[in-house]
């Protein structure tokens, strides 16, 4: 079955979404020791949280990169990750979607979630031709996301350097078992509506 152009893949259950991020370890550590971001972590800035593993790999480089050397899986409850899309605008002006520029500006600085679609991408981080999503939180939906959201914090860097290492060695196969089984999130189309770009 061909894969849509845009959907949500994630590890998740009947309660939860598991969402990735990547810290340096003086935030990542603490954050897994106490299931909670420490006050070192910036609430007051936009955080974004991606629900592809192979999304998140790419953006800290398997956890190589400087200040994103601890990648953490967050448990988060569904109802918090359904309620910033129900409040989230698209991170870029759409023709279309958007009666005009200023009116989806206005959009975006009230809104306390982003939305933007990027290529998915494969073992080797190369992009697909389809996309998934990513969500910036700010303001009320940082605040919900680090008091009420989160359920749990893991540590998954050493799976990610496993993984990197058996595509290093070529064996694929391998390292495709060892991925998060990431499948398409159910997802109302009258809550994505707005989101579709």
């Amino acid at each position: 079955m061909e894969e849509p152009q845009r959907r949500i893949r994630a590890l998740h259950t009947e309660s939860t979404i598991t969402v990735y991020q990547a810290y340096a370890p003086e935030i990542g550590i603490p954050a897994v020791r106490r299931g909670r971001f420490p006050a070192g972590w910036k609430r007051d800035r936009m955080t974004w949280i991606k629900p592809s593993f192979l999304w998140m790999m790419y953006r800290c480089g398997w956890g190589t990169k400087t200040g994103q050397e601890i990648v953490l899986a967050v448990e988060i409850t569904r109802d918090g990750f359904e309620w910033a899309l129900r409040n989230a605008c698209l991170s870029s002006y759409l023709p279309g979607l958007h009666p005009d520029r200023s009116t989806w500006q206005g959009q975006v600085k009230r809104a306390p979630a982003r939305v933007q679609w990027d290529p998915e991408r494969d073992l080797h981080l190369q992009p697909l031709p389809y996309r998934s999503l990513q969500l910036g939180l700010s303001g009320e939906a940082v605040r919900r996301y680090a008091d009420e959201w989160t359920v749990s914090i893991s540590d998954v860097t050493a799976l990610a350097s496993e993984i990197h290492a058996l595509v290093g060695r070529g064996d694929l196969d391998a390292a495709a078992r060892l991925l998060p089984k990431e499948r398409a999130y159910p997802v109302e189309d009258e809550l994505m509506a707005h989101l579709r770009s």
